[in-house]
Parts: structure tokens; C-alpha cells; sequence
């Protein structure tokens, strides 16, 4: 029902800043329920980054406190994730996930494909 896709993926060195975005297609965000980042490495688990409630209230995973900011546009359609002070532990396949509202649906949830980021030292 909702379309995610990630982009802003890179090989940068430490340091380094990236900016994440994740684009909705085809619909119109009506209410957010959970915007969220995630993250998994080779070997690791997929773990949390960082949410964005309904009411604008943002968590974020300890290990990115201070170095993250998760956002979204005016229009609702496109979530991203603001990366500085890159290491090489933050190497991963990023995905955003979406619980929304939308025009047509009550509830959607919405997993997108990922964007590569990799961290040297």
C-alpha cells in the first residue's frame, strides 16, 4: 500500500556526515503513528536508530545521542535521517519503517529496501 525507498547511502570516511531519505510514493501521509530508522550490520542483528511519534516526541538509540537528527518534510512524504560524526560502528544497511495513515488505509505498515552506509576508519 505505501511505497518506502531509501537513499543517501555512501562509503564515507570517519568523520564524515551522510543524509539519509526515505520517500512514501503514491500516497498521502494522514497521520502518523511511528516513523523510524533502523540499522543492521554483517553478523549484528538489526537494531534501533532513531523514531519520530505522531506528536513530533523523537527517540533516538544511545550509541547515536548527539551525532543523529530524524526529521520529516512539511508535506509528511519524506523522512530522513541527518548522520555526522560518522564511525565505522555505524556501518550498515539502513531501512526506514513507516505506521501511518494514509487516505485509503487505516494502518499501514511499510518496510523500505535499504541504503548501504559504510564508515571507514
Amino acid at each position: 500500500q505505501v511505497h518506502l525507498v531509501e537513499n543517501g547511502g555512501g562509503s564515507v570516511h570517519a568523520g564524515g556526515s551522510l543524509r539519509l531519505s526515505c520517500v512514501a510514493s503514491e500516497r498521502q501521509i494522514l497521520e502518523v503513528f511511528e516513523l523510524g530508522w533502523y540499522r543492521q550490520a554483517p553478523g549484528r542483528q538489526r537494531e534501533f536508530v532513531a523514531s519520530l511519534d505522531g506528536s513530533g516526541i523523537t527517540k533516538y538509540a544511545d550509541a547515536v545521542k548527539g551525532r543523529f537528527t530524524i526529521s520529516r518534510d512539511n508535506t509528511k512524504e519524506t523522512l530522513y535521517l541527518q548522520m555526522n560524526g560518522l564511525t565505522p560502528e555505524d556501518s550498515g544497511l539502513y531501512s526506514c519503517h513507516a505506521e501511518v495513515k494514509t487516505e485509503w488505509e487505516l494502518h499501514v505498515t511499510s518496510w523500505g529496501r535499504g541504503t548501504q552506509v559504510t564508515v571507514s576508519s
